[in-house]
């Protein structure tokens, strides 16, 4: 199959390719619900040791910087409550944690979570942190940004591997909320 952007060795839709993908991805794939059809999710084998954005776009292409998406996890505390959330920007920008984040959260004070910590909490690789397949209590933070390109290239949950997801399909992540200006440049 070929990718909807850029040519990837292989490329298949996610739906057939779950025992690729971890436990909790491979789940939210099965189940998943939103009015893009699974089938559009697109899982498209890639190096680990290219998985880190710099590199992956500077091996694979750099065109896909524009059209890739980081998701990172954040902390946001507030009266000794701590909640953990997920933000997915695009690659050019950086996550407003000061500012829209935490203000978003409710949160006193906010900043990105500890690699144990996303990577315990999420059951995923660093590296390869994806939208989809988060415990389902999270607020999953998207940038409009994200949501307005045809197709966007995240983390598949492993540093092998990545997800081409159309961009309309964040905004019917479960947690989703689609905020301006969470991401900024650079």
């Amino acid at each position: 199959m070929d990718a909807p952007i850029r040519n990837f060795d292989e490329a298949n839709p996610a739906p057939d390719c779950l025992d690729e993908l971890i436990g909790p991805v491979a789940d939210a794939v099965r189940h998943w619900a939103g009015s893009v059809p699974a089938e559009q999710i697109i899982h498209v084998e890639t190096d680990p040791q290219w998985a880190d954005t710099a590199v992956f776009v500077e091996h694979y292409g750099r065109e896909l910087l524009e059209q890739s998406a980081n998701c990172v996890v954040v902390a946001g505390k507030r009266g000794g409550e701590t909640t953990l959330a997920a933000c997915v920007v695009l690659s050019t920008t950086r996550v407003d944690v000061n500012g829209v984040v935490r203000r978003q959260l409710g949160a006193r004070k906010a900043s990105f979570a500890t690699m144990d910590t996303a990577t315990g909490e999420t059951g995923m690789e660093y590296g390869g942190i994806t939208p989809l397949g988060l415990p389902g209590d999270w607020p999953v933070l998207v940038d409009s940004a994200v949501v307005d390109l045809p197709y966007v290239l995240v983390g598949s949950g492993r540093r092998r591997g990545k997800l081409l997801v159309p961009g309309k399909a964040f905004a019917e992540i479960p947690g989703a909320v689609v905020l301006e200006g969470l991401g900024v440049a650079v």
